[in-house]
């Protein structure tokens, strides 16, 4: 696997807290608070790579978020989560596996009940394969599901819905239902390329179903949490899905003519979608992605 600078890396692979901050520094990292919709709140890592966005439901009943960055992060999410509501923490979404969005397990999985996919829990109990390093078991989803599952808080239908093969094989959307807002995890990159982790069963033509299934569930005026980036609307939402279609589009047929990816790249088939190159994924890393998946190649990278 060809090495890549640290942000892809942080998504790809579940990192030791050591490893980790060999590439940031947390201490000038700040959370960010956004309200969303109704009583849904997005926090943000601002000034450096934090994570993915959190997704936070407040009420009298307690708060439940959706993903939790890195674990040397929580007190500052904890101090974010103040300024919104004094109710404990009680229920976790993980919404995949990726360190950077379940790191923090290992801290609020102490006092909270964890929920996902059951892929993400098989996905967490195998040691990270560097580091050697171990999810603790309380840090480990507590309730897990095939399909999907709901919480009922905050009057709030708080609902978890399981996207095979995607982003990877234990991807979850969760619908916040009557605040109309969509929390996408890394089903959605806003104004990226994604990256699929075709090495952790995810698929191109999978994520785009996923993508596509989503914008049909919405309703007007929904508001989606994406992984990474800002708030999106349905517009932005469906600009990401035209783009994700017709760039395998265009890889898919390079591949039926016989094209390398030398010469895809040669030819830069996929320049009229270079500002979608400003994230983790520069146009060159995201069309071999593209044309490991046309081709059957279950390999992140060349």
């Amino acid at each position: 696997m060809r090495k890549l600078c640290w942000p892809p890396i942080l998504i790809c692979c579940l990192f030791a807290v050591a490893s980790a901050q060999e590439r940031l520094d947390f201490s000038k990292l700040q959370e960010r608070v956004t309200k969303v919709a109704g009583n849904i709140y997005m926090i943000e890592a601002t000034g450096g790579f934090g994570g993915g966005n959190i997704g936070v439901s407040v009420g009298d009943d307690g708060i439940v978020i959706v993903d939790d960055q890195f674990a040397p992060l929580a007190d500052k999410i904890q101090a974010a989560l103040k300024g919104i509501s004094d109710k404990p923490v009680k229920f976790i979404l993980n919404t995949h596996y990726h360190g950077d969005h379940t790191h923090g397990n290992r801290v609020w999985g102490k006092n909270a009940n964890i929920i996902a996919h059951e892929n993400v829990r098989k996905r967490l109990q195998v040691p990270d394969p560097d580091s050697k390093e171990e999810m603790p078991t309380f840090g480990l989803p507590v309730i897990t599901f095939e399909q999907g599952v709901a919480v009922h808080l905050n009057g709030e239908d708080i609902r978890a819905i399981h996207f095979p093969s995607g982003h990877t094989d234990g991807d979850s959307v969760i619908f916040f239902t009557q605040s109309n807002v969509i929390h996408m995890g890394d089903d959605l990159f806003n104004g990226m390329f994604p990256f699929i982790d075709l090495e952790a069963g995810g698929s191109v033509r999978g994520y785009i179903d996923a993508v596509e299934s989503v914008l049909k569930q919405a309703k007007p005026g929904t508001k989606f949490i994406p992984g990474h980036g800002p708030i999106a609307t349905g517009d932005e939402v469906k600009e990401y899905l035209a783009m994700l279609k017709d760039t395998y589009q265009i890889v898919a047929a390079g591949v039926k003519q016989g094209k390398t990816l030398d010469q895809l790249k040669q030819q830069k088939v996929l320049a009229k979608y270079d500002k979608f190159a400003g994230g983790f994924m520069k146009t060159d890393e995201f069309l071999v992605q593209l044309y490991n998946d046309a081709t059957g190649k279950k390999k992140n990278y060349m």
